[in-house]
Formats: C-alpha cells, sequence, structure tokens
C-alpha cells in the first residue's frame, strides 16, 4: 500500500498534467467546453506546482489553487467566451436549401389564382405565394423574399 502512496501523494506538477490531458481528451469527445476550462486549470495548476515554493505547494495549498483557477475559468468561459458554443459555419446556408432561394429571380411558369402559383426558380419548380396577395400573370419576373416550408415567398421583380 505503501507504493501506491508515494505514487499519488504528494502531488506533483505531472500528476496536474496527467489530469489536464485526461481531461481534454474527455472534452475532445463531449465538446461542452465547459472540462474545456478545467483542464486549462489543471495545467496552470501543473506549473504551480513546479513553480512555486514549497510552502505553498504541498497538496492543500495545489488543491485550493486548482480550485480557485477552475472557478475562475468556468467563469470566464460561460461569460466571456461564450460565443465559442456557437456552431458557426462558413456556408450559413449550407444543408437549408429553402434558404438559399431567398433574394433569387424567378419567373411565374402560371397565372396565380388568390395569390398562389408556381415560380421556375433555375431549373426547378417551386409553389409560391405572393407578399401582398396579387396574383402575377405567367412569364412575369419575381424575387423570392422569403419561404415558409417549400413554398416561396415572392414579389414582383422591379
Amino acid at each position: 500500500m505503501e507504493g501506491v502512496n508515494e505514487l499519488i501523494w504528494p502531488l506533483t506538477a505531472w500528476h496536474w498534467l496527467a489530469i489536464a490531458l485526461l481531461l481534454l481528451c474527455i472534452e475532445m469527445a463531449v465538446g461542452t467546453f465547459d472540462l474545456l476550462w478545467i483542464a486549462i486549470a489543471a495545467g496552470i495548476t501543473a506549473i504551480f506546482a513546479a513553480i512555486a515554493p514549497a510552502g505553498l505547494s504541498d497538496w492543500q495549498g495545489q488543491l485550493i489553487f486548482f480550485a480557485v483557477a477552475a472557478t475562475g475559468l468556468v467563469i470566464l468561459g460561460r461569460t466571456v467566451f461564450a460565443g465559442m458554443r456557437k456552431i458557426v459555419g462558413d456556408h450559413p446556408t449550407l444543408n437549408r436549401r429553402m434558404d438559399r432561394t431567398v433574394g433569387q429571380r424567378g419567373v411565374v411558369i402560371a397565372d396565380f389564382s388568390g395569390g398562389v402559383g408556381r415560380v421556375k426558380l433555375g431549373d426547378t419548380e417551386w409553389s409560391a405565394e405572393t407578399m401582398d396577395g396579387s396574383s402575377p400573370i405567367a412569364g412575369t419576373g419575381v424575387i423570392v423574399e422569403d419561404t415558409i416550408g417549400n413554398v416561396l415567398r415572392i414579389k414582383p421583380a422591379v
């Protein structure tokens, strides 16, 4: 049993570095960004354990330092770095086909009736409705203003 105690106690910078790497591995699997801050705190505690004077770097001092660092970094991560949790892509309309139609020009295929009809946009025909309830005739140019489900909401092209 003494061999195990000698391996664990006293805590050293290597213990904290191992904890930091373990937490980083778990964070990569989970992807919540919460363990990231705790892993960084463990890494900072490893530096503290390596350079702090002997009176401060005993295991109690290391645990207190880790607790303060982890708490501060989690709060910082939840407030200042909260934007890291948002997924922002280079292509915000990727896999959102209907959003890509907004702003495009199309042509009315057949006369609208009651503000509802069909529009050709590119090489595809779409169900459409007018924004103002008008009834454009076939061949009229239109612009897509919005979408609801798979229905284009259009206005006359100017």
